[in-house]
């Protein structure tokens, strides 16, 4: 008897938490909104604060080249965080080709892509699930990692992650939720511009863009381009949808 009981409660539990994370959360408001958008602002710019906050955005960046390299079907080998905010992930299969390209393609462009799609279930109220699918990420990419700082910054951030989804409040929640997704989206934009003026300097020979271009013969100036439209078009749509309140009025 005390057995069903038990179990009946475990299945209770794990019921009400698939609930809270599938279901939706109220819209915490634009204030809320307009603050955590200036806090990731604050979190990008300065440079001091910038050299430290900047390990997210390589955590995502090496996750972009990391999800391409499996979903082209080249062997993942391993991710590296450095604490100098570099990274570094090793796949293997066809040197060039598509699915190189792609590879290739997806670092610079996978903050700002993960931002976009944080707003987006921001919009639609899934804050939890957002922090759920962020914790989830994390882990996957946790297996990879093969370098002690890399496992520091990883296991930081999804630990992180996972006392705001389990023990805090909804506001609270809904406050981290929100300064993540402006995060990336203006995290996403900085190192482009970064690129491109270590580029100009000669400081960045091999650099994603230097690759894409030995790989395609186009020039690693119209990649770093496009890095750039991506990160703006994702920061605007980004915006729109998570200050709609204020850009109806513009």
């Amino acid at each position: 008897m005390d057995g069903s009981l038990g179990e009946r409660d475990g299945v209770s539990t794990i019921a009400t938490q698939w609930d809270r994370i599938m279901g939706g959360q109220p819209d915490p408001g634009l204030g809320l909104a307009l603050v955590t958008g200036v806090a990731a602002a604050v979190a990008v710019l300065p440079w001091r604060i910038w050299r430290i906050s900047r390990t997210v955005v390589t955590i995502a960046h090496e996750g972009g080249h990391a999800l391409a390299a499996v979903l082209t079907g080249r062997r993942l080998k391993a991710v590296r965080l450095h604490s100098d905010t570099s990274g570094l992930t090793v796949s293997r299969g066809k040197p060039r080709g598509p699915g190189m390209v792609f590879t290739a393609l997806a670092g610079y462009v996978a903050p700002s892509l993960l931002g976009l799609g944080s707003a987006v279930l921001l919009a639609g109220g899934r804050i939890t699930l957002l922090l759920w699918l962020a914790i989830l990420g994390l882990a996957a990419m946790l297996v990879m990692i093969r370098n002690v700082f890399g496992v520091l910054s990883v296991v930081l951030t999804g630990g992180l992650v996972f006392a705001v989804s389990w023990y805090a409040d909804t506001d609270l929640q809904a406050a981290f939720a929100y300064l993540t997704a402006w995060f990336l989206l203006l995290g996403g934009v900085r190192p482009v511009f970064e690129l491109h003026r270590k580029r100009r300097a000669g400081r960045a020979p091999a650099s994603d863009a230097d690759q894409l271009a030995r790989l395609t013969g186009l020039s690693a100036t119209l990649w770093v381009l496009l890095f750039g439209l991506v990160s703006v078009f994702a920061l605007v749509v980004g915006a729109a949808l998570l200050l709609p309140a204020v850009l109806s009025m513009v």
